[in-house]
């Protein structure tokens, strides 16, 4: 059975964001945890903290073995973006966009 952690409303590019969660989805989760341990970007601390909300609700709910999970599923969707305003020459303004994400890790316990 699949067991599912979100954060929403993270505040990092969800473009950014995609390219932490691509290393490791289908990795066993301790492999995937040593990859974010060492992750040099913002967005691999956040995913870090999905994961372990992930492996505890899996470890909890359903009394799986930690040993045996893997990252089935793991995806990265887009949040509200907020605009805001920069001066710029002349009197215009320049619009910059300031993207959130909503990230959502699956893992499941591997079966023989």
């Amino acid at each position: 059975m699949e067991v599912k952690a979100t954060l929403k409303y993270a505040r990092v590019s969800p473009q950014k964001c995609r390219l932490v969660v691509d290393q490791i989805r289908g990795l066993p989760v301790e492999k995937a945890l040593n990859i974010l341990e060492f992750s040099h970007k913002k967005s691999g601390e956040l995913v870090k903290k999905v994961l372990n909300s992930a492996i505890a609700n899996a470890e909890h709910n359903e009394n799986a073995d930690i040993d045996e999970l893997y990252v089935s599923s793991a995806w990265v969707n887009e949040g509200p973006t907020m605009k805001r305003l920069r001066a710029r020459a002349k009197g215009r303004g320049a619009r910059i966009l300031k993207r959130s994400s909503h990230i959502c890790i699956g893992v499941t316990e591997k079966t023989y």
